[in-house]
């Protein structure tokens, strides 16, 4: 498996969500859904129209884990759900493939529009869980708490959540570049 990177940077991630927007709304839910609540692919992918229409949170079993787990939806996320879900069948899958009568887009397919986003933003190393570390990134570069992020997460610990979304890797590299002998 290739290691992913989050999207840095907010300008970034504003541009590709306005390209997404307007071009492809379903792959514009995908993507915004991700970086706003953490959710894994697995998981987003499996969301039918009933789990988010409407609602306040998302209750799910995590597909990973097998842990039920409640996410709360930003009222930003929860405009774009609402708005995007008006006039679909509640039984319909959220992010719906354009194969078969009602089934959901498939990882691979998933993984795909986040490397052709990567591509076309000249953005190296994405995939799938850039959406769920982009979420991570920017949650912790706003209110700086690793703790919090790590429950998020279900993580062991906090070095293993600071390594997951870059963080780690970052510090390291900015201390390497300012490091001098003399």
């Amino acid at each position: 498996m290739n290691y992913v990177e989050p999207i840095r940077d907010p300008e970034t991630v504003k541009h590709i969500c306005t390209y997404l927007k307007e071009t492809n709304y379903r792959n514009f839910i995908m993507f915004y859904l991700g970086i706003y609540s953490g959710l894994r692919i697995s998981d987003i992918l499996k969301l039918k129209v009933a789990d988010v229409k409407n609602k306040n949170s998302i209750n799910i079993r995590e597909k990973k884990t097998g842990k039920q787990k409640i996410y709360v939806i930003n009222p930003a996320l929860k405009k774009e759900l609402n708005a995007y879900c008006e006039g679909k069948p509640l039984s319909e899958y959220l992010i719906k493939s354009r194969e078969g009568e009602n089934k959901p887009l498939s990882r691979e397919r998933a993984y795909q529009i986040i490397k052709e986003i990567g591509e076309l933003f000249g953005i190296p190393d994405l995939g799938t869980h850039t959406l769920r570390k982009t979420f991570g990134y920017h949650y912790y570069m706003q209110y700086k708490d690793v703790v919090m992020l790590q429950k998020i997460f279900n993580h062991a610990s906090p070095a293993i959540t600071l390594k997951y979304i870059g963080i780690e890797q970052e510090n390291i590299n900015k201390t390497i570049k300012n490091f001098k002998i003399f």
